[in-house]
């Protein structure tokens, strides 16, 4: 998961005007050799010109990227229902700055809870009075933590390919009576992506990477595991995607009624992985898959993600499930609708990454369970 919230600069930048009307001259002086202006309007502190682009818009933003930095603007390069418009924000890049303190302490942090986590679920003993026992959790919290870590640094190696400014990965403990031990990991990318191209693939490298260590671990974990008989009495039951169900067909064949899978700890980690994945690849807000929404949909992500939240809540009602429920709140009260549009939102996507996006939706409707836990 990443978050890019735009922030204005710290530092005021070479040149900065409180008069809008000569930053509107001097900013439309930069653009005549790439853009022919027929409109020109300033609405707050964003100044807008309308038009016809003299050359190609990714060419154009090469252009203006340098000769608006010292005038205290960034352009964005859009076009909407009344043709191609160029906006310039008082925006400045940024650059991230790392806390590599803090990114140390919460990766450590959450080691300990995913080993505890990890220990719990196979084994009833107290931590606390057996420590040298965590050593149980190992395999869970190296393979879970290696999933998250392997899903967060495609994101942070991508963006820093396409020289955005980005932070290393937050990992993020949850301590019991968290299930798993952990709420995932985050990156903050402190730059807009430049097009629509380099926000799909930033988007998109997440969980790609992600499923590359998932789904092998999965695999492994299942040839360590047992089947049985269920036992009587509660017990938590995870629910198996269309994928998690075909990798069980294919290493166990078909189960006969009363049995069923009692997962190795690699395994339930691979499937936690695979969980994550699906629950970022929902097409909404902020969320890995809002981003490749956007790529794909561009200013009709926001529909895409208020379908998706409605979907949420049929899946709830449909499933009688309280998970959804529960997702489809977070989504709505933290996550919202809203995607900030790259510098370049005029470039289309190409066919090759369009191709991926269908994919990457694909993905989804394998990846996730109708029941993601329950406790029967």
């Amino acid at each position: 998961m990443r978050l890019w919230p735009l922030r204005r600069a710290s530092a005021p930048p070479a040149f900065v005007t409180d008069d809008l009307l000569i930053a509107e001259d001097r900013l439309r002086a930069s653009v005549h050799d790439v853009f022919a202006v027929r409109e020109r309007q300033i609405r707050g502190g964003i100044i807008i010109f309308r038009g016809d682009f003299i050359t190609d818009p990714a060419r154009a933003l090469d252009v203006l990227l340098p000769r608006f930095r010292p005038l205290g603007y960034t352009p964005f390069v859009q076009r909407d229902a009344e043709g191609a418009v160029i906006q310039a924000w008082p925006l400045a890049e940024t650059v991230a700055r790392q806390r590599v303190g803090v990114n140390v302490l919460l990766f450590l942090l959450t080691c300990l809870s995913t080993m505890i986590a990890g220990s719990g679920a196979f084994m009833a003993f107290d931590p606390f009075a057996e420590p040298h026992r965590l050593l149980v959790g190992v395999p869970f919290a190296v393979t879970l933590l290696s999933i998250l870590g392997t899903h967060e640094f495609g994101h942070y190696f991508t963006a820093r390919h396409y020289h955005a400014a980005v932070t290393l990965p937050y990992f993020i403990p949850a301590p019991p009576p968290f299930l798993f031990g952990t709420l995932g990991a985050i990156i903050k990318m402190k730059s807009p992506a430049r097009d629509r191209n380099s926000l799909f693939d930033i988007a998109a490298a997440g969980p790609l990477a992600g499923l590359v260590v998932a789904i092998p671990a999965l695999w492994i974990g299942l040839a360590w595991s047992t089947v049985g008989r269920i036992p009587p009495g509660d017990h938590v039951i995870f629910g198996d995607s269309l994928l998690m169900q075909f990798l069980v067909y294919l290493k166990f064949g078909p189960l006969p009624a009363g049995v069923d899978v009692f997962v190795h700890p690699v395994a339930l980690a691979g499937w936690v992985g695979l969980f994550v994945t699906a629950l970022n690849l929902f097409p909404v807000g902020q969320l890995d898959g809002g981003r490749i929404a956007y790529a794909l949909f561009g200013a009709r992500h926001r529909a895409v993600g208020v379908a998706t939240f409605v979907t949420l809540l049929l899946m709830g009602l449909v499933t009688q499930s309280a998970n959804w429920f529960v997702w489809g709140v977070l989504v709505f009260l933290l996550v919202g609708f809203h995607h900030s549009p790259p510098l370049d939102d005029v470039t289309p996507l190409t066919p090759a990454r369009r191709l991926v996006g269908v994919l990457c939706l694909v993905l989804l409707v394998l990846l996730v369970p109708p029941v993601p836990i329950t406790v029967d």
